[in-house]
């Protein structure tokens, strides 16, 4: 009886070392040539949802330009992907705090932003451009804003034109919102004159939501505006890999493949 005894206690040892060397695994990988296992790291990538078609949410996942260029990044680079929903304004913070590897999100590349976070090399030429409900007249440029109700999304550079626009003329009612679809909203049901945003943003929302109801108006301005990817200050090996990964997706082809789904 305590042969059986120990001969069962010595292959519970047994099989609790083989589950143990099996679990140091970790995350499942990708397999060598010589058949050995080497795990993938996983970026954990921010970016705010209601922009599209840059980034958005259906059916429960996040799609868009951005979303899918990240992921081919990623995956040129061997990394894994996890992506969290931020308010736009919680990005940068995110990012200096270590909550997130790194943040897309259509974000501008400023002098201001660059303080606090690197960035890649630019990704896209952006812009911004004033949108108008179809029967307004007399508003094509900055100047015309002056004294009128203007609206933008919060953090962005279309907030940070409003304000100035204000700071010219104290006159001028500033309304920003949490996402870029409320400022647009708030125009459709006359709460404002007009909202300042990116252009292709703003091409996108007339050509699906805002159809026959919304126009842009006046020349694209800001057009040096470009976004990049952000890291943390100091991370120069995601920055490294992020740099070689968007160099050579743009090399094959898939970056103007992406261009196509989401922007011609």
């Amino acid at each position: 009886m305590k042969k059986w005894i120990k001969a069962l206690a010595a292959g519970m040892v047994l099989t609790g070392l083989l589950v143990t060397v099996i679990g140091c695994g970790g995350q499942s990988g990708q397999k060598d040539n010589d058949g050995s296992q080497e795990q993938k790291t996983k970026l954990v990538i921010g970016t705010e949802a209601t922009f599209p078609p840059f980034e958005m949410s259906k059916d429960g996942e996040y799609t868009g330009f951005d979303m899918d260029l990240i992921r081919a990044i990623a995956e040129n680079q061997g990394y894994e992907v996890e992506i969290k929903n931020l308010g736009f304004d919680a990005l940068i913070p995110a990012v200096q705090s270590g909550n997130i590897d790194c943040a897309i999100a259509a974000i501008t590349i400023d002098s201001e932003r660059a303080k606090a976070v690197d960035f890649s090399k630019p990704y896209f030429d952006a812009g911004l451009i004033i949108a108008v409900k179809k029967e307004t007249t007399g508003i094509t440029t900055t100047k015309d804003l002056q004294g009128k109700r203007v609206a933008a999304q919060v953090g962005t550079t279309g907030a940070n034109t409003c304000q100035k626009i204000k700071d010219e003329d104290p006159s001028t009612e500033v309304k920003i919102f949490e996402s870029v679809g409320e400022a647009f909203m708030e125009l459709q049901k006359g709460g404002v004159d007009a909202v300042v945003n990116d252009h292709p943003v703003t091409a996108d929302y007339i050509k699906t939501s805002g159809k026959d109801n919304v126009i842009m108006v006046g020349e694209v301005f800001s057009a040096d505006s470009q976004y990049g990817i952000a890291v943390k200050k100091g991370n120069s090996k995601l920055l490294t890999d992020i740099n070689k990964g968007l160099e050579e997706v743009k090399a094959n082809g898939e970056y103007d493949t992406i261009y196509k789904k989401w922007l011609d």
